[in-house]
């Protein structure tokens, strides 16, 4: 198995995520500026085998949508005429915002850092990506 990219996207930022090349792990990349993120990938896929980008589907509590779906779905697309190569899987993302922040504040972070939303962007996108690991042990 080759890695898998996890991605929390916004309009501002990106939180990036990746697997290790077994794709047990996930790990934080980063946050990229959203009109970044096309080359950012690109130049990241010249280094490392990517299957799969995983990318935070916005729900409500009804399951229905979120209004995130209408920037989400054009980059969804762009994403697949892009990287034609690549399985694109969008999965929930609801919560992820208030774990990253939950795990911010169990793990002792000052205020200042809990504020830090590229750091939330890019844990987001780790929770993300652990959520949709683990989803794909159970079958």
């Amino acid at each position: 198995m080759n890695r898998v990219i996890g991605i929390d996207y916004g309009k501002k930022r990106v939180g990036v995520a990746v697997t290790d090349p077994c794709g047990i792990v996930a790990t934080a990349l980063g946050t990229v500026a959203s009109n970044e993120i096309y080359k950012f990938l690109e130049e990241y896929f010249k280094r490392e085998q990517v299957d799969t980008i995983v990318v935070g589907h916005p729900k409500q509590m009804d399951n229905s949508d979120s209004q995130s779906m209408t920037y989400i779905t054009p980059f969804v697309k762009a994403l697949t005429r892009k990287f034609p190569d690549k399985k694109i899987e969008m999965y929930d993302e609801r919560f992820t915002s208030v774990l990253a922040h939950k795990a911010l504040i169990e793990g002792g972070a000052k205020k200042h850092v809990r504020q830090d939303k590229a750091l939330i962007d890019s844990m987001s996108a780790v929770i993300i990506l652990n959520s949709w690991l683990e989803s794909k042990k159970n079958f």
